[in-house]
Protein backbone atom coordinates (compact mmCIF):
# COMPACT_ATOMS: atom_id res chain seq x y z
CA UNK A 1 0.00 0.00 0.00
CA UNK A 2 1.33 3.26 -1.16
CA UNK A 3 2.44 5.80 1.43
CA UNK A 4 0.07 8.29 2.62
CA UNK A 5 0.54 11.47 0.46
CA UNK A 6 -0.66 14.80 0.12
CA UNK A 7 -1.04 16.89 -3.04
CA UNK A 8 -1.30 20.22 -3.48
CA UNK A 9 -2.40 20.90 -7.08
CA UNK A 10 -1.65 24.42 -8.81
CA UNK A 11 -2.93 24.38 -12.22
CA UNK A 12 -1.64 26.95 -14.64
CA UNK A 13 -3.01 29.91 -15.31
CA UNK A 14 -2.80 30.60 -18.63
CA UNK A 15 -1.87 27.26 -21.05
CA UNK A 16 -4.04 26.89 -24.38
CA UNK A 17 -3.14 23.34 -25.05
CA UNK A 18 -2.59 21.82 -21.37
CA UNK A 19 0.05 22.11 -19.27
CA UNK A 20 3.34 21.83 -21.10
CA UNK A 21 5.60 21.29 -17.87
CA UNK A 22 4.00 19.93 -14.63
CA UNK A 23 6.66 20.78 -11.94
CA UNK A 24 6.51 18.34 -9.41
CA UNK A 25 8.50 19.55 -5.98
CA UNK A 26 8.15 16.72 -3.54
CA UNK A 27 8.31 18.43 0.34
CA UNK A 28 9.10 16.69 3.99
CA UNK A 29 6.13 16.71 6.33
CA UNK A 30 6.58 19.88 7.81
CA UNK A 31 8.30 21.21 4.78
CA UNK A 32 7.62 24.77 4.23
CA UNK A 33 6.18 25.82 0.77
CA UNK A 34 9.19 26.67 -0.96
CA UNK A 35 7.58 30.18 -1.95
CA UNK A 36 10.76 31.81 -3.33
CA UNK A 37 11.04 28.93 -5.99
CA UNK A 38 7.34 28.89 -7.19
CA UNK A 39 8.32 33.03 -7.78
CA UNK A 40 10.67 31.69 -10.34
CA UNK A 41 8.08 29.53 -12.36
CA UNK A 42 6.05 30.80 -15.09
CA UNK A 43 2.47 30.79 -15.13
CA UNK A 44 2.33 28.73 -17.68
CA UNK A 45 3.72 25.20 -15.62
CA UNK A 46 1.34 23.77 -13.74
CA UNK A 47 3.09 22.72 -10.23
CA UNK A 48 2.22 19.83 -7.82
CA UNK A 49 3.51 20.31 -4.25
CA UNK A 50 3.27 16.58 -2.74
CA UNK A 51 3.75 16.35 0.97
CA UNK A 52 4.69 13.13 2.98
CA UNK A 53 5.42 9.87 1.96
CA UNK A 54 8.76 8.57 0.71
CA UNK A 55 10.45 10.63 -1.89
CA UNK A 56 9.59 7.89 -4.14
CA UNK A 57 6.29 7.51 -3.61
CA UNK A 58 5.76 11.15 -2.95
CA UNK A 59 7.59 11.61 -6.46
CA UNK A 60 5.31 8.90 -8.21
CA UNK A 61 1.60 9.77 -6.87
CA UNK A 62 2.53 13.43 -7.79
CA UNK A 63 3.19 12.03 -11.55
CA UNK A 64 -0.01 9.86 -11.30
CA UNK A 65 -1.76 13.42 -11.52
CA UNK A 66 -0.04 15.59 -13.48
CA UNK A 67 -1.41 16.73 -16.54
CA UNK A 68 1.99 18.15 -17.91
CA UNK A 69 3.76 16.30 -21.38
CA UNK A 70 7.02 16.49 -19.28
CA UNK A 71 7.43 16.11 -15.43
CA UNK A 72 10.10 18.05 -13.93
CA UNK A 73 11.66 17.05 -10.59
CA UNK A 74 12.60 19.66 -8.94
CA UNK A 75 13.61 19.91 -5.24
CA UNK A 76 12.26 22.33 -2.74
CA UNK A 77 15.82 23.90 -1.79
CA UNK A 78 17.01 24.84 -5.37
CA UNK A 79 17.11 28.08 -6.76
CA UNK A 80 16.71 28.40 -10.65
CA UNK A 81 18.98 30.62 -12.70
CA UNK A 82 18.00 33.06 -15.00
CA UNK A 83 18.61 30.86 -17.94
CA UNK A 84 17.19 27.46 -16.28
CA UNK A 85 13.78 27.85 -17.48
CA UNK A 86 14.42 29.39 -20.95
CA UNK A 87 17.12 26.78 -21.89
CA UNK A 88 14.78 23.90 -20.55
CA UNK A 89 11.63 24.72 -22.94
CA UNK A 90 14.59 25.44 -25.71
CA UNK A 91 15.30 21.80 -25.53
CA UNK A 92 12.00 20.82 -24.78
CA UNK A 93 11.25 21.76 -28.68
CA UNK A 94 13.54 19.05 -29.74
CA UNK A 95 11.72 15.91 -30.66
CA UNK A 96 14.24 13.46 -29.50
CA UNK A 97 12.60 12.04 -26.30
CA UNK A 98 15.83 12.21 -23.05
CA UNK A 99 16.31 12.61 -19.38
CA UNK A 100 17.56 16.00 -19.01
CA UNK A 101 19.02 17.32 -15.96
CA UNK A 102 21.06 20.56 -14.86
CA UNK A 103 24.10 21.44 -13.97
CA UNK A 104 24.52 21.81 -10.13
CA UNK A 105 26.31 24.78 -7.68
CA UNK A 106 26.55 24.51 -4.23
CA UNK A 107 25.80 27.54 -2.08
CA UNK A 108 28.85 26.42 -0.15
CA UNK A 109 32.38 27.51 0.02
CA UNK A 110 35.73 25.78 -1.44
CA UNK A 111 34.97 22.34 -0.87
CA UNK A 112 31.93 22.42 -2.82
CA UNK A 113 33.77 23.76 -6.10
CA UNK A 114 35.50 20.42 -5.71
CA UNK A 115 31.80 18.26 -5.34
CA UNK A 116 30.72 20.54 -8.10
CA UNK A 117 33.31 19.30 -10.20
CA UNK A 118 32.62 15.48 -9.02
CA UNK A 119 28.85 15.97 -10.15
CA UNK A 120 29.76 17.31 -13.85
CA UNK A 121 32.13 14.44 -14.03
CA UNK A 122 29.42 11.67 -13.16
CA UNK A 123 26.97 13.83 -14.96
CA UNK A 124 28.34 14.64 -18.35
CA UNK A 125 30.96 11.63 -18.32
CA UNK A 126 29.42 8.96 -16.67
CA UNK A 127 25.89 9.56 -17.60
CA UNK A 128 24.34 9.48 -14.06
CA UNK A 129 22.45 12.80 -13.02
CA UNK A 130 21.11 12.58 -9.61
CA UNK A 131 17.66 13.91 -8.57
CA UNK A 132 19.18 17.23 -7.42
CA UNK A 133 20.03 18.36 -10.74
CA UNK A 134 16.47 18.80 -11.09
CA UNK A 135 15.62 15.70 -13.79
CA UNK A 136 13.51 16.39 -16.47
CA UNK A 137 11.72 13.65 -18.84
CA UNK A 138 8.29 13.30 -21.03
CA UNK A 139 5.64 11.95 -18.75
CA UNK A 140 4.85 9.00 -21.11
CA UNK A 141 8.52 7.61 -20.84
CA UNK A 142 8.36 8.21 -16.98
CA UNK A 143 5.08 6.01 -16.81
CA UNK A 144 6.66 3.64 -19.72
CA UNK A 145 9.65 3.01 -16.80
CA UNK A 146 7.56 2.57 -14.11
CA UNK A 147 8.47 5.54 -12.35
CA UNK A 148 10.52 5.35 -9.62
CA UNK A 149 11.50 2.98 -7.58
CA UNK A 150 9.23 3.02 -4.12
CA UNK A 151 11.08 -0.55 -2.42
CA UNK A 152 14.62 1.44 -2.87
CA UNK A 153 16.48 2.00 0.40
CA UNK A 154 18.12 4.90 -1.33
CA UNK A 155 18.83 5.97 -4.82
CA UNK A 156 15.51 5.60 -6.76
CA UNK A 157 17.25 8.53 -8.63
CA UNK A 158 20.09 6.61 -10.06
CA UNK A 159 17.41 3.58 -10.87
CA UNK A 160 15.46 5.98 -12.97
CA UNK A 161 18.54 6.99 -14.94
CA UNK A 162 19.63 3.83 -15.70
CA UNK A 163 16.51 2.49 -16.55
CA UNK A 164 16.07 5.24 -19.24
CA UNK A 165 19.26 4.42 -20.43
CA UNK A 166 18.78 0.75 -20.72
CA UNK A 167 15.43 1.92 -22.60
CA UNK A 168 17.77 4.04 -24.94
CA UNK A 169 16.77 7.66 -23.95
CA UNK A 170 19.60 10.16 -24.76
CA UNK A 171 20.94 11.49 -20.68
CA UNK A 172 21.24 15.46 -21.85
CA UNK A 173 22.27 18.47 -20.38
CA UNK A 174 20.04 21.40 -20.22
CA UNK A 175 22.98 23.51 -20.55
CA UNK A 176 21.97 25.81 -17.46
CA UNK A 177 22.78 25.56 -13.71
CA UNK A 178 20.76 25.53 -10.60
CA UNK A 179 21.40 26.05 -7.33
CA UNK A 180 20.81 24.00 -3.97
CA UNK A 181 21.74 23.98 -0.75
CA UNK A 182 24.97 22.74 0.89
CA UNK A 183 23.33 22.40 4.35
CA UNK A 184 24.02 18.68 4.62
CA UNK A 185 27.48 19.16 4.13
CA UNK A 186 27.59 21.26 6.62
CA UNK A 187 26.13 19.66 9.11
CA UNK A 188 27.51 16.26 9.11
CA UNK A 189 31.13 17.17 7.26
CA UNK A 190 31.89 17.33 3.56
CA UNK A 191 34.23 14.31 4.04
CA UNK A 192 32.29 12.13 5.61
CA UNK A 193 28.84 13.38 3.35
CA UNK A 194 31.09 12.74 0.30
CA UNK A 195 32.42 8.89 1.48
CA UNK A 196 28.66 8.72 1.98
CA UNK A 197 27.45 9.25 -1.56
CA UNK A 198 30.34 7.53 -3.27
CA UNK A 199 29.70 4.41 -1.00
CA UNK A 200 26.05 4.25 -1.88
CA UNK A 201 26.42 5.29 -5.46
CA UNK A 202 28.82 2.40 -5.40
CA UNK A 203 26.81 0.16 -4.06
CA UNK A 204 23.64 0.77 -6.25
CA UNK A 205 25.76 0.52 -9.12
CA UNK A 206 26.98 -2.84 -8.12
CA UNK A 207 23.68 -3.86 -7.37
CA UNK A 208 22.40 -2.67 -11.10
CA UNK A 209 25.10 -4.13 -12.47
Amino acid sequence: MRDAVTLDVRPPETSPDGALVSVIIPLAEHEAVPEALLATLPKTFEIVLARGGTRASSMNHAASVARGRHLWFVHADTTLGADAVPQLLLRLQEQRAAVRYFDLRFDGGALMRLTEGGVSFRSRVIGLPFGDQALCLPAATFRSLGGYDETAAHGEDHQLVRDARRAGLAIQPVGATITTSARKYRDKGWFRTTFMHLRLTLLQSLRAS
